[in-house]
C-alpha cells in the first residue's frame, strides 16, 4: 500500500528541501563488527565452543547492549571485540580493520572495579595512569584529571584511596580513567552489577548522557534486559551453549529516558515481554 502523507499549505518547497538533504545524508559509519566471529577451547573431543559463527555491526555513536544469560559468552565476547584475545574463527574489525591487540581508542569497563583500581593510588592518580599510557604531557595532567573527576562527580574524592570509597564511585573512578584515554569506543562488563539498585540506576543515566554529549560508541554486556532496554538503541538477545544471536532488536524509545516514565512506557514494556520471552526459551 502506498503511504500519503499531509503537507501544511506552502509547504512543498521545504518537503522537497527535507527530501533533498536526506538523500544527501551521510549514513553513519560502522565503528566494529564481526563476522561469523567464532571462539572455541579445548581440542578434539574436550573442545568447547564458546561463541558460534555470530555476525553483527555498531555504527558510530550508537549504544549497543548485549544481554543474555550466564554461560552464553558475553565476557569472552567483549575480550575479543577489546583485542585482548584472538578468535579460534571468524574475524573483529573495528573502522574498518582487523582487531589484532588491544588499542587507546577502544576502552574497557570491567565489572570488577575492586580488582580494576591500583590501591596504593589516589582517584587522581588512577587516573592518571592513563594519561601516562596515552602519552600525554605531563604538565597537562592535573587540568585533565580535575576535569574528568568533575565530569563523574569526584572531585571531593580526588585525593582519597580506592579503599576509601564506595563501589559506586569506585565504579565512577574506572569510567573517568577510560574517558581519560578519549577512546571512540567503550566496551562495559556488566559494569554496575554489583550495585544497589539506586547507585546502579545514577550510573545508567550518567553513562548514556556521556555517551550522547560525546557521540562515544558503546557496547554494553549485561544479564539485565530491562538495563539493557534502558540504555540502548539496540539490543541484540543471546542464547548459550554456545553462544549466539537470537534476534537483534532496535529499541524505538526516544532520549533522554527516564528512570520512572521510560520504564512504564508501553514500548518499553511491550520490548520486556518480548526480551523475557526470547530469553526463557534458550
Amino acid at each position: 500500500m502506498k503511504e500519503h502523507t499531509r503537507s501544511a499549505p506552502g509547504s512543498t518547497s521545504t518537503a522537497a528541501a527535507i527530501q533533498e538533504s536526506s538523500r544527501n545524508a551521510v549514513p553513519p559509519q560502522i565503528a566494529i563488527s564481526t563476522n561469523e566471529l567464532t571462539m572455541a577451547f579445548g581440542h578434539g573431543g574436550a573442545r568447547r565452543t564458546i561463541i558460534d559463527a555470530m555476525s553483527f555491526q555498531v555504527r558510530q555513536g550508537e549504544f549497543l547492549c548485549i544481554v543474555g544469560a550466564s554461560g552464553c559468552g558475553k565476557t569472552t565476547l567483549l575480550r575479543l571485540l577489546a583485542g585482548l584475545a584472538r578468535p579460534t574463527g571468524g574475524s573483529v574489525e573495528f573502522m574498518g580493520q582487523t582487531v589484532l591487540e588491544p588499542a587507546r581508542e577502544r576502552a574497557i569497563v570491567f565489572q570488577d572495579y575492586g580488582r580494576a583500581l591500583l590501591p596504593w593510588r589516589t582517584v587522581g592518580g588512577n587516573i592518571a595512569l592513563a594519561l601516562e599510557t596515552c602519552g600525554v604531557p605531563k604538565d597537562r595532567h592535573d587540568g585533565r584529571i580535575r576535569e574528568l573527576a568533575a565530569t563523574m562527580g569526584l572531585s571531593h574524592a580526588i585525593d582519597h584511596y580506592p579503599v576509601q570509597l564506595s563501589g559506586g564511585m569506585q565504579q565512577r573512578v574506572q569510567i573517568a580513567r577510560c574517558l581519560a584515554q578519549e577512546p571512540t569506543l567503550l566496551l562495559m562488563d556488566e559494569p554496575f552489577g554489583a550495585l544497589d539498585a539506586i547507585t546502579r540506576q545514577g550510573l545508567q543515566d550518567e553513562v548514556a548522557r556521556l555517551a550522547l554529549e560525546r557521540g562515544t560508541t558503546v557496547v554494553f554486556i549485561t544479564h539485565d534486559l530491562e538495563e539493557a532496554i534502558y540504555l540502548g538503541d539496540r539490543v541484540v538477545v543471546l542464547a548459550a551453549n554456545p553462544g549466539r544471536i537470537i534476534e537483534d532488536i532496535d529499541i524505538d524509545i526516544p532520549r533522554p529516558r527516564n528512570q520512572l516514565t521510560t520504564r512504564e512506557d508501553s514500548r518499553f514494556l511491550a520490548h520486556r515481554h518480548h526480551v523475557y520471552g526470547l530469553m526463557e526459551g534458550h
